[in-house]
């Protein structure tokens, strides 16, 4: 299945990317000459590991009809100073009171399923070119 994105450029160091009817808006921090108006590409990459593996354990529990209230994915980092590379990704999810102890066990497998993970670990090959 191809997927296409059309990025562009609207001005100072903001960079916008646009699939379908959807469209997410980049910027640099303040400290690098950006507005600071928008979360850094860096910033987006992170929360989508972190949100494809949310999806993954709210659609556990949806299945199961179990609450989320309470429920709550925290993910941590560590980037390499030098080379700017994600080192370590470390996601802690506190679970809902009264959350089955028998699913344990299986949300964290359901999980691990997230697509944005199984690309980091298994990258694809990148392409640059001119047109």
């Amino acid at each position: 299945m191809r997927m296409n994105i059309k990025t562009t450029f609207p001005g100072g160091l903001k960079v916008s990317a646009s699939s379908g009817e959807f469209t997410i808006s980049t910027d640099q921090p303040k400290n690098s000459g950006g507005d600071g108006s928008a979360p850094s590409p860096f910033i987006l990459f992170l929360s989508s590991i972190a949100t494809c593996a949310g999806y993954f354990a709210l659609a556990f529990c949806k299945k199961r009809d179990i609450s989320t209230e309470g429920m709550e994915l925290n993910a941590s980092f560590e980037r390499n100073p030098e080379s700017h590379k994600l080192e370590d990704a470390k996601l802690v999810l506190t679970l809902p009171k009264g959350f089955p102890e028998k699913y344990h066990k299986p949300i964290l497998r359901a999980m691990d399923q997230c697509s944005v993970k199984k690309t980091v670990l298994d990258p694809p090959n990148f392409e640059i070119t001119l047109d």
